[in-house]
């Protein structure tokens, strides 16, 4: 391939579309095509590469997948991998570099690992040492649907696959239209780039990490490398820590959430874990999606960081999840570990490899997925968790003070079955603002920004919705049934339920309606559920007394931007900034 004239490498805009660049071409004269290959890795360390393949679209990308043998297609197009060791995150190997710049911002520990800046240098070596002997795929992509606030991505990587995630995953140049172009390059953000290696095993010792896996990150340069695992939740969730760097110094706040907008422009966020039905919920047939996982929420509305969803498919069911079945299927998406029948087709319910089953693709696979990828600012938050102790009620109406609490804590369980390692009794799991193994900074950092956020929106109702067990504990109660869930959910969006009468919870202080049309009164209230009532109170009374303790927990480790006064589980609970 040749260019009459030099190929410009910055990355706003969408300068190559299906190139592919080889070093074959540039021995003699054709020295343009040996700087353009230069421009394209600029500042990563690797001086050349055999060939580059640069912004492939979605179809010649399976393309070269199934020709390099990365994976399948299943019986309806859908390109199927295995990821081998790592079927999720590696969250021992994840480094940020130690800069001077940063060092007093991060929250250090055991998410937020150290890497020194000599060690950096070394991994950095050996993984541009690496890459420059493969062929590589590009890609250059966006974070960020709101033009003020997009950060470009370059995605630099061995594997097509895993390129062709990311073009699902990330905001593609042919989504945005030329004004947004314009303002994006006026803008002039660095990029974040991307050093994929995923089947590179570095030598902890001397790249001073735990183990041959890395996913290490340099905020001062921006630059981010993955090695050691060919898990692609990886890339995702590196840019997503790094929007959790950024945008709160803009004024942001970075959200973990899915978020949907109905027709009349109400908006609604969805904070919630692994588990707890945050993409289940969002995905509606009667409002339009934002987006699935990630969001940031300025003073004028909530926008997509992302531009596809990664949905968790195990026990994927058409009936009750149609528009996630129907977008798994079709060509281009990618699912991750799912195992594959006879005749091609998925099956979702085989965890014979993972429960961490994933299905990738573009937000636009979904019928009713917004353009735009932005909204106004929310009426309703709804916070979720899937308790599996039994005790927290289906629906609770919070104040101010409580969503943020509750924001901070974070709380859902895990249990058996969903989680290796797990006893059969279920594992309190808090994990704050929702995301903790993707948070920079302290919690408290996002926490005053919600409440920015929520003393700006004063008509901004905040909610807890529990799609966990009832009637008992895991093994023993029965989980809350999905039609009801989404009746609760209904009635709060539509603002149904500000017309019932509510009552306050004893535990929690948390308030639940008394009485909702079509819903069991006794769903209502929990204890109402148990066989035996004293059997509920001692469960709420250990849960509470797991809330208090890693409250206590937590507080040590808060920088003091926001303050609480009063009993957490109090209704008169408030919050104040410091």
């Amino acid at each position: 391939m040749t260019y009459s004239s030099p190929l410009p490498h910055n990355v706003i805009k969408p300068y190559v579309t299906g190139a592919s660049l080889s070093l074959s071409y540039t021995h003699g004269h054709l020295e343009q095509i040996d700087n353009a290959i230069s421009s394209f890795l600029q500042g990563t360390g690797i001086i050349k590469a055999p060939t580059l393949y640069i912004n492939l679209s979605r179809p010649a990308l399976v393309e070269h997948a199934i020709q390099n043998q990365e994976g399948s297609l299943s019986k309806d197009g859908a390109f199927v991998v295995k990821t081998g060791r790592f079927t999720g995150r590696a969250a021992e190997d994840k480094f940020i570099v130690d800069e001077t710049e940063v060092h007093d911002h991060i929250q250090w520990g055991d998410i937020n690992h150290k890497l020194s800046p000599a060690h950096f240098t070394q991994l950095l070596s050996e993984a541009s040492g690496y890459l420059q002997g493969q062929p590589l795929y590009i890609q250059d992509l966006y974070a960020g649907r709101d033009v003020n606030y997009c950060t470009p991505i370059r995605l630099i990587t061995t594997s097509a696959w895993h390129a062709l995630f990311a073009r699902n995953m990330f905001i593609r140049p042919e989504d945005l239209d030329e004004n947004d172009k314009e303002a994006i390059q006026q803008n002039s953000k660095r990029p974040f780039t991307i050093l994929h290696a995923p089947h590179l095993y570095l030598n902890a010792e001397r790249c001073g990490t735990h183990g041959p896996t890395a996913i290490t990150t340099s905020f001062k340069e921006r630059l981010i490398v993955i090695c050691g695992t060919q898990y692609a939740g990886e890339i995702k969730k590196s840019i997503f820590s790094a929007m959790n760097w950024q945008l709160p110094a803009e004024n942001i706040l970075p959200m973990h959430c899915s978020a949907n907008i109905c027709k009349e422009g109400d908006v609604a966020i969805f904070f919630g874990l692994s588990g707890t039905g945050k993409t289940t919920l969002s995905s509606n047939p009667e409002r339009i999606l934002i987006g699935d996982d990630e969001h940031g929420w300025s003073k004028t509305g909530v926008f997509n960081i992302e531009g596809g969803c990664y949905a968790k498919v195990i026990n994927l069911s058409r009936k009750t999840e149609p528009e996630i079945w129907d977008a798994s299927l079709r060509f281009g998406s990618v699912l991750e570990n799912v195992i594959l029948n006879d005749d091609g087709s998925p099956d979702f319910y085989n965890n014979s490899l993972t429960e961490n089953t994933r299905s990738c693709y573009p937000v636009d696979f979904i019928p009713n997925a917004s353009t735009s990828g932005k909204g106004g600012q929310p009426l309703n938050i709804i916070m979720l968790t899937a308790d599996a102790f039994g005790v927290l009620p289906p629906i609770s109406k919070l104040t101010t003070a409580q969503a943020i609490f509750h924001f901070l804590m974070g709380y859902t369980a895990r249990i058996a079955g969903t989680e290796s390692g797990l006893s059969k009794e279920p594992k309190a799991t808090f994990s704050p603002c929702f995301g903790a193994p993707f948070l920079p900074r302290s919690p408290d950092v996002y926490g005053a920004l919600l409440m920015k956020r929520l003393e700006e929106n004063p008509k901004v109702q905040c909610w807890l919705i529990n799609t966990g067990w009832s009637g008992g504990p895991y093994g023993i109660g029965k989980r809350f049934s999905l039609p009801h869930t989404r009746q609760l959910l209904h009635m709060a969006l539509n603002h149904s339920l500000n017309k019932v009468t509510f009552e306050t919870e004893k535990y929690f202080g948390l308030q639940i309606p008394s009485a909702v049309a079509g819903i069991p009164t006794e769903l209502l209230n929990p204890v109402n559920c148990w066989t035996n009532p004293q059997d509920y109170h001692k469960q709420a009374e250990d849960l509470a007394l797991r809330f208090r303790s890693h409250f206590e927990t937590l507080s040590k480790s808060l920088q003091g931007v926001i303050r609480f006064e009063g009993d957490i589980f109090s209704s008169n609970l408030s919050v104040k900034h410091l």
